[in-house]
């Protein structure tokens, strides 16, 4: 967990890794005609104390990543110090082309920026899944096709490497 402050709330936002709560599951929710996000309450939960500012990207355009300020800043933090190579352009490139710095209104919702959203198919009934630090959101039906035609299988948990799955 993250540090706790005075008032005995757990604070976040520190860039140091793995600290505060972690983002799991799977949310549904929707996005609505504006491209608003509401954020699902279990999600919002463990967001508790963090700030109110998201960088909201993708790496390929089929999803939305959204990440709390304090955690995207700690990735270009890593990311500056990366050597120049033509995988960190093209990272830079597509966080970049997608992404924007967005702040979460009074009713905790979220605007996906226009050209993800209408590359991702953002609208209506989505996914927000939990990934740790991160909440991905995904275009409902077309995720259940691709977990169908690509199904986890025994042998993933090899190359995954962690016990006790």
């Amino acid at each position: 967990m993250g540090a706790v402050s005075a008032d005995g709330r757990t604070q976040r936002g520190t860039g140091k890794p793995n600290e505060g709560n972690v983002l799991r599951g799977n949310s549904p929710a929707r996005v609505d005609d504006k491209g608003r996000l509401k954020v699902p309450v279990d999600h919002k939960r463990e967001l508790d104390g963090e700030a109110k500012r998201f960088y909201i990207t993708s790496r390929d355009g089929t999803r939305a990543e959204i990440y709390p300020m304090a955690v995207w800043e700690r990735i270009e933090a890593d990311l500056a110090n990366a050597p120049a190579s033509d995988a960190k352009s093209r990272f830079e490139d597509a966080v970049n082309y997608y992404g924007q710095v967005v702040e979460l209104d009074s009713q905790d919702r979220l605007l996906i920026p226009q050209k993800l959203r209408e590359k991702a198919e953002l609208k209506g009934e989505v996914a927000v899944l939990g990934k740790g630090e991160r909440m991905e959101v995904v275009n409902d039906s077309r995720f259940v096709s691709r977990l169908e035609a690509e199904p986890f299988r025994g042998s993933d948990l090899a190359v995954i490497g962690v016990k006790g799955i």
